[in-house]
């Protein structure tokens, strides 16, 4: 791999968030940058909620070319953008932000990471398949929204807080996705899992350093048909004890560092400007961080 030399040209990419110091982002656009062989670096920009406004102004007056957003920015700084892509928009987030026109511009690529492996390796006719999500958070938003456009004919998004599954349920109101939506409390899950073709987990149950923990109970995830796909969006620990449980009942699974990997394809693809990344050596800059 080539090395990184930053030089007084070196352009600037970056992630804000608050913390940030755990984002695998930098290791995973730099190797791409490095085997691109291109005078860019993506640094890691903590930033605390009260200086977001200030802090993007200043990134704008760096020119900087374009960054990540990660918790607790992706919501908050959407009203100091210029533009927000119809994506970003539907599901009321922002994860990746470009300079065009003077301006800021904002999308969201969640999608894109969340579908890549359901539309390649995992490739199926989803048209008469079910979808169960776990949970009703920023990121349930983005895998409802893949769930649509893979074309899944229902969807079922399940929690525990029955005012902001209300609120879900309602802000896709006037979406053609309305009709094949449907909210769920915690208890429907016994009787919701066998129907499910697509079972995702979008909370943070069975993350680092909780690995015994699981969103699902085994006794449910017996009833998982063998052959469904479960899929959790953690990526430490691989595999979360959600789908090792889910593994032994013959399901395929998926952990989150493949979205990880292609929500940043898409990023990196944007900035640079580019059709093709180097998506092997982002996946193994990630993997061989992981395992050091």
């Amino acid at each position: 791999m080539n090395k990184v030399v930053i030089t007084g040209k070196t352009q600037l990419l970056g992630v804000i968030g608050y913390p940030v110091e755990h984002s695998l982002s930098p290791v995973m656009h730099n190797a791409a940058i490095a085997e691109l062989g291109l005078d860019y670096i993506y640094l890691p920009l903590p930033i605390k909620p009260e200086n977001l406004e200030l802090a993007i102004a200043g990134l704008a007056a760096m020119d900087v070319v374009g960054f990540s957003v990660t918790i607790p920015h992706k919501q908050a700084i959407m009203p100091l953008l210029s533009e927000i892509s119809p994506i970003a928009q539907v599901i009321g987030a922002v994860n990746t932000v470009s300079r065009q026109n003077q301006g800021w511009v904002g999308t969201n690529t969640d999608i894109e990471g969340f579908i890549a492996p359901l539309q390649t390796t995992y490739q199926q006719d989803w048209s008469q398949k079910t979808a169960v999500i776990l949970g009703h958070g920023g990121a349930a938003r983005a895998v409802v929204a893949g769930c649509q456009q893979l074309g899944l004919a229902q969807i079922h998004v399940v929690g525990r807080n029955m005012h902001k599954l209300a609120e879900f349920g309602k802000s896709w109101g006037n979406s053609p996705l309305a009709a094949k939506l449907q909210i769920h409390l915690w208890e429907d899950l016994g009787k919701l899992i066998p129907e499910a073709n697509l079972l995702v987990n979008t909370t943070p149950v069975g993350m680092y350093p909780h690995v015994n923990q699981s969103p699902v109970s085994q006794e449910y995830l017996q009833n998982l048909s063998p052959g469904a796909i479960a899929y959790d969006l953690i990526y430490i620990p691989q595999p979360t004890q959600f789908l090792q449980q889910a593994q032994k009942q013959g399901a395929i699974v998926i952990d989150g560092l493949e979205m990880l990997v292609q929500q940043g394809v898409a990023a990196l693809k944007i900035w640079l400007q580019r059709d093709t990344v180097p998506v092997d050596v982002m996946r193994q800059a990630v993997q061989n961080y992981l395992v050091r």
